[in-house]
């Protein structure tokens, strides 16, 4: 437990020189004393260092330090989604995506897209809520199609239920996309996921989905646990199993809703990091809910970082990244376990 501490202290500069990199670094490289000067002229109100040009301080203040804050938290809020699943159903290679949140953030933002939806007093936060209530309503629908016909909700009927909705929902998506054609790319490319051209407004909003997601989650870290011993062990200690599991999968959904929402669609995340997380601080809850949080945030960080200095100045999206990074670590995962 006390060299948990010692390595959970260790990652406190490690995560403010990343956000540090993410907001100095990219297709116009701003001196370091520079962006120190800037940051701390934003926040403490202190004199800005001398010939530091009024783009560079747009640049830091208005494009990047948002956009290095909302992949945190994004990446934050799907590794943890991931731990709680993954934890839940007792399987390394399930995540959040396994239960249909991010089919249905898709047919959410692909109906906005295609009808042209705008509600006034939304503005331009119509497609991300509407994607995340459709991805919300997605999971709970997957929730109360597997107790309906499983009482004790086994994990084998909650990821069956979870692979049929998002099959369906997925169908329905690409029906809709192949009559409105000329809507294709605009679909596309938002499932590809981006933080480009993200302010502050962004990040101001997911962070009550981050507050609620982790306060709910944080709520159950004894039960879960106790879940890792075996479902009859949980309910022979007196743990409701099923509500348990109800209430993991909201959170969960709200925490990786938001971030798909606000963000589009990025894999792997939610599987790499939990893993990771395990095997350094082990498989305790206590260490493996925030340190799942800040290991996704920065990783996260990190693959948005490469997307859009790797062929500066244009971007590549960050979910073809995260993509390259996990699909190779989810072979690992797989065959070492089948090794195994």
């Amino acid at each position: 437990m006390e060299k948990n501490k010692k390595l959970a202290l260790l990652f406190v500069p490690i995560v403010f020189f990343i956000l540090y990199i993410g907001t100095s670094i990219g297709s116009s490289n701003i001196d370091i004393l520079d962006t120190i000067s800037i940051l701390l002229n934003k926040l403490f109100n202190i004199p800005l260092r001398e010939n530091i040009a009024p783009k560079d301080v747009a640049i830091i203040w208005s494009i990047r330090v948002p956009r290095v804050l909302l992949a945190f938290f994004v990446g934050g809020s799907l590794a943890v989604s991931g731990a709680v699943v993954q934890s839940v159903l007792k399987n390394e290679l399930a995540s959040p995506y396994t239960l249909g949140v991010s089919s249905g953030a898709s047919l959410g933002a692909g109906l906005v897209i295609i009808l042209g939806l705008n509600v006034s007093f939304l503005g331009n936060f119509t497609l991300p809520i509407v994607g995340f209530l459709f991805g919300l309503l997605t999971v709970y629908s997957v929730i109360i199609f597997s107790s309906k016909i499983d009482k004790t909700m086994s994990n084998n009927t909650i990821i069956l239920a979870g692979m049929v909705f998002s099959l369906f929902v997925n169908a329905l998506l690409t029906t809709l996309t192949a009559v409105f054609s000329e809507d294709l790319k605009s679909i596309t490319l938002w499932q590809m996921g981006s933080f480009s051209m993200r302010g502050f407004s962004y990040v101001q909003a997911i962070i009550p989905f981050v507050v609620i997601g982790m306060l709910g989650v944080s709520k159950y870290i004894r039960e879960m646990d106790i879940l890792t011993f075996g479902e009859e062990q949980a309910k022979a200690v007196g743990v409701d199993t099923s509500k348990v599991k109800k209430r993991l999968f909201i959170f969960s959904t709200i925490l990786a809703g938001s971030a798909v929402s606000l963000s589009g669609t990025i894999g792997f995340i939610d599987l790499i990091s939990p893993h990771v997380v395990r095997r350094i601080f082990g498989s305790r809850h206590i260490y493996v809910i925030p340190m799942s949080f800040i290991f996704g945030g920065c990783l996260m960080v990190i693959t948005d970082l490469i997307s859009r200095t790797i062929i500066s100045p244009a971007e590549l999206p960050v979910g073809a990244i995260t993509a390259l990074i996990g699909a190779p670590f989810f072979a690992y995962v797989y065959f070492s376990k089948g090794k195994r």
